[in-house]
């Protein structure tokens, strides 16, 4: 993949199912290089970079989700049409479990062949009540959930200069989630892997099944011991559920 949007921390592309991974909140395409690296090695596991981060620090972020997923459907649906053949799936991880669902709709409208299988972590579906405001957050709140939340290096919440650098993204990042609306629609075909920690302040294991009301296909729980970045600690068992979903879609093809 030679597009901006996409990174591959494997020393080569497998010539089995690609899946692309897209980050949390705050989060940049580094977060799943473990993953990359303990799922099969003929998988093609790309994460997708989001501007205003690393290497692409110098573009603004999006501050809608809208305009994200348009813009990273286009990149994805490019660099599918040039390996049509190859079944793929997507993970997303909370404010990705967004983005990748959106992506998934939206490819859905196209001539290109979907993904076999969403895996959709550390987020409800779209429609779930929500009275939390994250686009009302300032950078004290930003922060303060970041700290609840864990899964980030709290040294980095404690540096003035990191600080600088992560917080544009963040409050974008939490700009766009707070003003998300689902707008209703079809169930995907696709099957949906939900994923889940048991501890989650964010999402409980309920929130998390309501994902099975947006496919027509499959659909599998997968519960972890953990909070909302229960990955960090079971990165091992999460390769384990995603290889046994792809490779079951890929029997079954």
């Amino acid at each position: 993949m030679n597009s901006t949007w996409f990174r591959r921390f494997t020393t080569a592309a497998g010539d089995g199912p690609r899946l692309v991974c897209f980050p949390h909140a705050g989060g940049s395409a580094t977060s799943y290089m473990p993953l990359a690296r303990m799922v099969p090695a003929d998988f093609d596991v790309v994460s997708v970079q989001y501007p205003g981060r690393q290497d692409r620090y110098g573009e603004a972020p999006f501050t809608d989700l809208a305009p994200l997923v348009e813009a990273v459907a286009e990149e994805l649906a490019h660099e599918l049409a040039a390996d049509p053949g190859r079944p793929y799936a997507l993970f997303g991880h909370s404010m990705g479990a967004l983005v990748a669902y959106e992506t998934a709709r939206l490819l859905a409208r196209g001539e290109l062949p979907g993904p076999q299988r969403l895996f959709l972590s550390g987020r409800g579906a779209p429609g779930l009540r929500t009275s939390v405001r994250y686009d009302l957050y300032d950078d004290a709140d930003v922060l303060a959930e970041m700290r609840r939340l864990g899964g980030t290096d709290q040294a980095m919440l404690d540096d003035p200069e990191l600080l600088e650098l992560v917080l544009p993204a963040l409050r974008a990042d939490y700009r766009a989630v707070g003003t998300y609306r689902w707008r209703g629609g079809e169930p995907l075909a696709a099957a949906i892997t939900a994923l889940v920690g048991d501890r989650d302040p964010m999402v409980t294991v309920q929130d998390a099944r309501t994902w099975r009301e947006h496919t027509s296909g499959d659909f599998a729980l997968k519960v972890f011991p953990g909070g909302h970045f229960y990955l960090v600690d079971h990165i091992g068992q999460v390769a384990a559920a995603v290889t046994e979903g792809l490779l079951a879609d890929t029997a079954a093809s």
